[in-house]
């Protein structure tokens, strides 16, 4: 596609409408034995405006998926799009009331759900009173609307929009300090904005979009990742390959058979991918970027993967509330024997400002640790119907608080040290202790608990509960965990507990998690893995 098309460009719709113009044959999602062209994606979308404008949605609506990955997602999100509505993806992994609070709190009247999922809904329709209408994706297990033959109800004309780059088009939640997560809206200008012509001079290869690319999507839709890359896909005019979910055995299939040259992961899901018995077997030459990202990678598997894989390694920083990518470390940054550099997430992208504040929200100077802040039209708009939140995140001027500590070289590479926050990154998810001491709490022999990050060979850091039991209340590990899976989604309950008489806490009475997580983070330079 002509860079100057983005120019002229309202919206990432008016995109992929001149994608099925000029290439309306080009494979733009590929899921199994189905292929859905740019022309088709662009004609379902068309009825999908439609038919949720039949069921009263507006500009400015919320509608909501709970499901696997899936292309007719993207067709649905971009349906939605032209008419102003807001796609919400929901965790899949999540625990049903927190499903409920999600679907609740986003207002949505519509659903679309995947194979698998209908139950779910059916557990918390009591809880959501707004949903109206559910609409199964190839969900046998739904008994209600099919999707395919809801869409094809109406007609594939062009739909006339209004649509612009500060409209909302994106709602991802993400946990919260507080234990409730918080929908970070995002608009169809900061999703495009790494696109943005005004800076073509200034993009890196990896970045460019390149004609007959093929790009591997298996992180899941309700992460940035997984949504962010499907978009940008679309937006390149090029050929996404979904994947359900994350599996090693179909990626290295999908690798082989479709000529794959650009995939996103997880440090966590490189490693797995590489334990991979069939690894060796496999041709990987016509890989050309793995991107990584959502915690950092143990240069020992970096070494291994560069070694494997052959390809060049994009380290990502960013995230939701920054819609994606916001600094990176480019491909000759990485190098076999390891560097300084390696340690770093890399340079800021093109149009992004990024600076080291301290808590009085000064910048610091070179080298200095504090937390990072950024700004640029990637930010998102803000916290659904949350201007409190949003207050304390982003400031007058636009910089948005990102809640990790770190610093900046004298070449303007950025280094994470340690958190601000206490959140946890286990296999790339999010796992605010909060959450899972909320959940924990309410087990009656539980006097007091805090939840730390302690490192994981596989997942990078493990949740681990560290409990006072009541007095005279017997408690095993096993009363813990199983609590646990009954309120909240299983990647966010302890791996361990440790019992202990109490909790360290100082004077106002704040925990002391640096105290708890020391004795497990010694030797390592970072309290990040």
């Amino acid at each position: 596609m002509a860079q100057d098309t983005l120019i002229a460009a309202g919206s990432f719709c008016d995109i992929v409408r001149e994608h099925a113009q000029v290439q309306g044959g080009t494979p733009a999602f590929t899921f199994g034995d189905e292929v859905i062209t740019f022309a088709e994606l662009n004609a379902g979308s068309n009825r999908v405006a439609r038919a949720l404008a039949a069921l009263g949605v507006t500009k400015g609506e919320r509608v909501a998926f709970l499901g696997k990955n899936h292309p007719l997602y993207f067709e649905a999100l971009l349906g939605a799009a032209k008419i102003g509505a807001v796609m919400t993806p929901v965790n899949w992994r999540l625990a049903p009331p927190e499903v409920a609070y999600i679907l609740d709190n986003c207002q949505a009247r519509v659903v679309f759900v995947g194979e698998g999922f209908a139950d779910i809904l059916t557990q918390v329709r009591t809880e959501t009173p707004r949903v109206e209408q559910v609409i199964g994706i190839d969900a046998h297990d739904h008994e209600g609307s099919d999707y395919r033959i809801w869409r094809d109800g109406f007609p594939a004309d062009p739909v006339p929009d209004d649509i612009g780059l500060d409209d909302d088009a994106l709602q991802l939640y993400t946990s919260g300090t507080t234990g409730r997560p918080k929908g970070a809206v995002m608009t169809h200008g900061s999703i495009l904005s790494s696109r943005d012509p005004a800076h073509e001079a200034e993009m890196r290869d990896w970045q460019q979009p390149v004609e007959g690319d093929v790009t591997l999507l298996a992180m899941p839709c309700f992460h940035i990742s997984g949504t962010g890359t499907g978009i940008g896909t679309m937006v390149a005019g090029t050929n996404s390959i979904v994947l359900p979910e994350y599996d090693p055995t179909k990626a290295l299939d999908l690798i082989e058979n479709y000529n794959i040259s650009k995939i996103f992961l997880v440090p966590a899901a490189i490693q797995i991918l590489l334990n991979h018995p069939r690894v060796p077997e496999v041709d990987f030459s016509r890989l050309k970027f793995v991107t990584y990202g959502a915690s950092p990678i143990p240069l020992e598997l970096m070494k291994q993967a560069m070694d494997v894989l052959g390809c060049g390694f994009v380290q990502m920083y960013g995230m939701t509330e920054t819609s994606g990518t916001i600094v990176a470390l480019d491909p000759e940054d990485h190098v076999p024997e390891g560097s300084p550099r390696m340690r770093s997430v890399g340079k800021p992208l093109a149009g992004v400002e990024v600076k080291i504040i301290d808590d009085a929200g000064e910048e610091v100077p070179t080298g200095t640790v504090g937390e990072i802040a950024t700004r640029s039209s990637k930010n998102m708009r803000g916290y659904w119907n949350n201007p409190e939140a949003t207050a304390e995140t982003i400031d007058a001027e636009g910089w948005l608080r990102t809640g990790d500590a770190g610093y900046l070289d004298e070449d303007g590479y950025l280094y994470i040290h340690d958190r601000v926050k206490d959140m946890i990154i286990s296999g790339g998810e999010n796992v605010y202790p909060a959450e899972v001491e909320n959940a924990l709490y309410s087990h009656p022999k539980v006097a007091d608990v805090a939840v730390i990050g302690v490192p994981h060979e596989k997942w990078g850091e493990a949740v681990k509960a560290c409990v006072v039991a009541k007095d005279g209340e017997e408690l095993s590990e096993a009363d813990v965990i199983a609590h646990a899976r009954e309120h909240i989604a299983g990647y966010k309950c302890p791996k361990s507990v440790d019992f202990i008489e109490a909790l360290p806490r100082n004077p106002s009475g704040k925990i002391l998690r640096r105290e708890l997580r020391a004795p497990y983070w010694e030797g390592k330079d970072r309290a990040v893995n």
